[in-house]
């Protein structure tokens, strides 16, 4: 399972284009994880918009993660679903969920990252690892340094993520990460599908 480049969708960043219309772009691009991000939209357009998704990565052969909405997810068939500190707790979440199903855990400390391995996380995402425009509630960048400390404590998958370009991914990589979290740097592109071609091209640097 590779998490190399995970695209976040986010209409109100993507230059008029749909959530299923940037999943779509973003997996031709290469795109290994798709996570649907939407704190607005309602259940029943949320659903439709998550089983579109779903069709799109399905065929591309990428995964599908939903944010914060376990109810979405497990009835789109989604691959897993995307937490935060103060969501519904992992512990109340993993008794609800089929074999397999990934549940990522956003982490800004390493005790939090220790704590999302020892309740049963599949990954933890180091948020925000540089300052970011993209998420008002992110707050400042926590560094690579946390990233290195983290990826040498736990023994799951972690991913960056906040303030991840081009020309930084490779130093998130270095400090450990297995893959990079991205917003703006790509779903804020005028061509998304080569603005992930190019993330692709560089990561495969670091991760051959």
């Amino acid at each position: 399972m590779r998490y190399d480049l995970y695209v976040v969708t986010d209409e109100k960043l993507s230059r008029g284009l749909s959530h299923a219309a940037i999943a779509k772009q973003a997996v031709e691009g290469g795109a290994d994880v798709i996570q649907l991000r939407d704190k607005n939209l309602q259940g029943k357009e949320f659903f439709e918009t998550a089983c579109t998704i779903r069709t799109i990565t399905a065929r591309a052969g990428a995964l599908f993660i939903i944010n914060d909405r376990l109810d979405i997810a497990l009835a789109c068939r989604a691959d897993g679903v995307h937490i935060g500190q103060h969501d519904i707790p992992l512990s109340a979440i993993r008794p609800l969920t089929p074999h397999p199903f990934i549940i990522g855990v956003s982490v800004s400390s390493l005790q939090e990252a220790m704590i999302a391995e020892k309740g049963g996380a599949d990954y933890v995402a180091v948020s925000p690892v540089f300052s970011t425009g993209s998420k008002d509630d992110a707050g400042l960048g926590l560094g690579l340094m946390l990233v290195r400390e983290i990826s040498d404590a736990v023994s799951i998958p972690v991913i960056g993520i906040g303030g991840i370009h081009i020309d930084n991914a490779g130093d998130v990589f270095n400090a450990g990460a297995v893959g990079v979290a991205v917003i703006s740097a790509i779903v804020s592109q005028d061509d998304i599908i080569l603005a992930a071609k190019a993330f692709k091209s560089r990561i495969r640097k670091f991760r051959p």
